[in-house]
């Protein structure tokens, strides 16, 4: 069975290598190589990896960012990410690494491609759509607790699930493919190619609210 997060991983170092350290990415704030950097940091150092979901912790994490990139340069840090995480690293355990990391490289990848002046919808194998919506199956209430509205994802043959119950403000139905669905939960509304369905406050409010673990 083929590895998608593997396969993105190495997609996007061969994108990071193409585009340069200062290209932009849809992270705020940060370009290319902070971007690679925390894909970095995220599985080779154990002391970054509580800022990456607690606020509380995110000085120390950005300190140790910072420390790697006055030591790696970008090409550097780059060839540490397409290497793969460390042995001792969490992310190096067969088949969780790739559970844990099947969406993460798929969302960042498209973090750099879909920041570009110009870029397609790519069309993914359906196993790796499989996966994807394996993976937002489990993480769509926590990564859409925020949501003003309740919320209900739908894929293109039927297939739904139910993010979050109505809320005062009642339920949308955001419509896509998995991947699409994906970048959507995860916060990038603006480029997530998916169709919203209910009342215009409601969609409104959810195309702009704040996703993501």
């Amino acid at each position: 069975m083929t590895d998608y997060s593997r396969v993105e991983r190495l997609a996007l170092c061969d994108l990071f290598d193409e585009v340069g350290p200062a290209a932009p990415t849809l992270c705020e704030g940060w370009d290319a190589y902070d971007l690679a950097v925390h894909l970095y940091v995220r599985e080779a150092d154990p002391m970054a990896g509580p800022g990456l979901m607690i606020s509380a912790f995110a000085d120390t994490t950005a300190r140790r960012m910072q420390r790697v990139k006055d030591r790696y340069g970008f090409a550097e840090v780059v060839g540490k990410v397409r290497n793969g995480p460390p042995r001792v690293s969490l992310f190096a355990v067969p088949k969780l690494g790739a559970q844990i990391n099947t969406s993460e490289y798929f969302i960042h990848h498209e973090d750099v491609r879909r920041a570009q002046p110009s870029y397609d919808v790519r069309i993914l194998p359906a196993d790796q759509q499989e996966g994807l919506w394996k993976g937002l199956r489990l993480a769509a209430k926590s990564m859409t607790r925020k949501s003003p509205t309740g919320l209900v994802l739908a894929r293109p043959d039927g297939t739904s699930v139910v993010a979050k119950q109505p809320t005062d403000l009642g339920s949308v139905t955001v419509s896509g493919e998995p991947a699409e669905l994906v970048l959507f939960c995860s916060g990038r509304q603006a480029v997530a190619d998916v169709q919203l369905d209910g009342e215009a406050e409601a969609v409104e409010r959810l195309r702009n609210a704040s996703f993501g673990l």
